[in-house]
């Protein structure tokens, strides 16, 4: 693993205020948040019963399937899962977008004030990374990401019967953890680019990066202890509890680094999912359990919501893999083949090397060498995952995960209509980057 270097540039100069961050940029109008939601409905939606053993937020992950076909598009087209829709909800990109785009405006004035009230150089640091300003906290109207994860929270909320607001608190505490994980994430992975932008530790220094990380870790448990209402503790311990799955993850996926493509050390598919439920599936099931938890809502319907937040989860890691492989640059942001030139275990190159085929042995032997691949070789590996089944592998795999998120919203009492939006946000949480 390549390590940043430990560069520690001087504080960029303090805003006026203080220890107040840079002057947030106004965040853009949008709807007004909703009123009330309806309340449960009193029978499951869609009336499916719970996937085997769901619904079950512990740690689960199955191995690999094959399929017959892959990409993005594969994945979209199944949006409506077997069995169809038993009530409406927005099904085109521009109803999601409308969508995030409400949550987004419901949210984003409390994350800005809450990053805003940090000592004024890790709110910098944190504004950066949010995408609201540049380094000195020049505004910027670049994209922020999505807001997947507190879109998750607030329809969580809604379809357990209270109002969007309810969830708010919840939804600021994800996107703050999330945004930390990433941080400290590019400086163990030395990446160097974030969202198509230098990424903080290569703007402002390794030490300093760490800082504002652990800054807005800090503050996330914060916002949730301040939580008012009576689930506020419960919330605390459910986001203290996932991060560390979270840093579970974390740590398998840097030991897998050091491990061999094959032999008896060789890391399995099975152990691969299961660090990607906890690195990636933790968080998603944790914005949807924090939504419900402050919504009040039973402990049956948060365990079947965090537990499709996990599947989720682990449904866009093996399209990200995927994407890692084959992706777009103009769209991803990194490199063709960037991940097998980085020689990085992923889905769809461990699944290929499981196959057994005289590819999987060709591909085993060319990333067994020292060093990153080149270019040609690149190209040559990922013809191999491919001719080995690894790609069909991994997309077969986000497929049944969104199944079982699916079935599992499906079985516990919710509210229909946030119930079809969060049906209907699965696939474009998978067929788009967060």
């Amino acid at each position: 693993m390549t390590r940043p270097p430990q560069n520690r540039p001087a504080p960029p100069p303090s805003p006026a205020g203080g220890t107040q961050g840079p002057p947030a940029p106004a965040a853009p109008e949008g709807p007004p948040g909703p009123s009330s939601a309806s309340g449960p409905s009193g029978a499951p939606v869609g009336g499916w019963g719970a996937p085997d053993g769901a619904p079950d937020a512990g740690r689960r992950a199955d191995a690999g399937r094959g399929a017959d076909r892959d990409g993005h598009a594969a994945v979209a087209e199944d949006a409506g899962g077997a069995g169809g829709r038993a009530h409406p909800a927005p099904d085109d990109a521009d109803g999601v977008e409308a969508v995030l785009a409400r949550c987004r405006a419901m949210v984003e004035p409390e994350l800005r004030a809450r990053v805003g009230g940090m000592h004024a150089w890790p709110a910098e640091m944190a504004g950066y990374a949010f995408g609201w300003w540049e380094r000195g906290g020049a505004p910027r109207t670049g994209s922020s990401g999505k807001g997947v994860r507190q879109a998750l929270a607030v329809l969580c909320a809604e379809a357990a019967g209270a109002p969007a607001r309810a969830a708010v608190d919840g939804a600021v505490a994800v996107e703050l953890v999330h945004t930390f994980s990433l941080l400290h994430d590019d400086v163990m992975d030395g990446d160097e680019t974030r969202r198509q932008r230098p990424a903080v530790w290569k703007t402002y220094g390794t030490g300093p990066a760490v800082l504002a990380g652990d800054a807005l870790f800090a503050l996330a448990f914060e916002v949730l202890a301040g939580s008012p209402g009576p689930h506020g503790g419960a919330a605390v311990r459910r986001l203290s509890r996932d991060m560390a799955d979270v840093v579970d993850g974390q740590a398998d996926d840097l030991l897998f680094e050091g491990r061999p493509w094959t032999g008896p050390d060789a890391v399995p598919v099975d152990a691969y999912l299961r660090m990607a439920e906890h690195k990636t599936g933790a968080l998603l099931g944790c914005a949807a359990a924090l939504g419900a938890l402050l919504a009040g809502a039973p402990g049956a319907t948060v365990d079947a919501l965090a537990t499709a937040g996990r599947q989720l989860g682990v449904a866009f890691q093996a399209v990200d893999d995927v994407l890692g492989l084959w992706g777009d640059p103009a769209a991803t942001g990194k490199p063709v083949h960037g991940d097998l030139r980085r020689r990085k275990k992923t889905l769809p190159v461990l699944a290929a090397l499981a196959a057994g085929t005289p590819a999987s042995r060709e591909l085993a032997a060319l990333l067994s060498g020292p060093g990153p691949l080149d270019g040609a070789a690149a190209a040559r590996a990922a013809g191999l995952v491919e001719e080995a089944g690894g790609r069909a592998a991994a997309m077969s795999e986000a497929r049944d995960r969104l199944d079982r998120a699916r079935a599992c919203l499906r079985a516990v009492p919710l509210a229909p209509e946030p119930a079809g939006r969060l049906l209907t946000l699965l696939p474009f949480v998978v067929g788009r980057s967060l």
